[in-house]
């Protein structure tokens, strides 16, 4: 989903976040009464990991997981399964499937290939959607389930590597961060 304009975001963020969002609100108050109760919330590698011309679908995607664990910490009678699948066999690439943005000339360096990929990637995915199901079914039945099911080699791949990089920029950047504590019995300025 290659999207850039309000009036394609808005949809995007109704569909993946918006969504899921009241239906888990809808189905809170049954899992509060009966005590327990499961939220799958289908996420993407796209809420860990982005990808130049995904912009807009990350966002939603990222937007979903922290809802759904601020939820996971907040709610202790229900079980929370972010589900994040990398490259599956679907109907996601399918001819017209794919809301496209008017290619601009300055961006084909780093949009262009997952353009293409989107245009002409539907049936080469790795990914099992039977095998998927199995795996969310086996996360559940878990006897200490998951919040996060990251599914295919290549999702895995890409949220190792993510969680690689965020790890060596946190340490990079970790003596700057610390040095904006206040000093002992200093006081922080008054904003006005």
């Amino acid at each position: 989903m290659i999207i850039v304009s309000p009036e394609q975001r808005q949809p995007a963020f109704e569909l993946h976040l918006f969504g899921p969002a009241a239906l888990t609100r809808a189905a809170l108050p049954h899992m509060r009464r009966q005590g327990s109760g499961w939220v799958v919330q289908m996420s993407s590698v796209g809420g860990q990991v982005t990808a130049p011309g995904f912009g807009a679908y990350c966002a939603t995607k990222f937007a979903l997981e922290g809802l759904t664990e601020t939820l996971s910490h907040e709610v202790d009678f229900a079980r929370f399964l972010i589900v994040e699948p990398g490259a599956f066999r679907t109907d996601l690439f399918a001819r017209d499937a794919a809301l496209f943005s008017k290619p601009m000339a300055e961006y084909e360096r780093t949009v262009g290939p997952t353009r293409e990929y989107v245009r002409t990637g539907g049936g080469s995915q790795p990914g099992d959607p039977a095998k998927a199901a199995e795996a969310i079914i086996s996360a559940i039945g878990a006897e200490r389930p998951p919040l996060r099911l990251v599914l295919g080699g290549d999702a895995i791949d890409g949220v190792a590597g993510r969680l690689r990089a965020l790890q060596s920029e946190l340490d990079e950047w970790a003596q700057v961060g610390r040095a904006t504590a206040l000093e002992d019995g200093e006081s922080a300025p008054r904003q006005s």
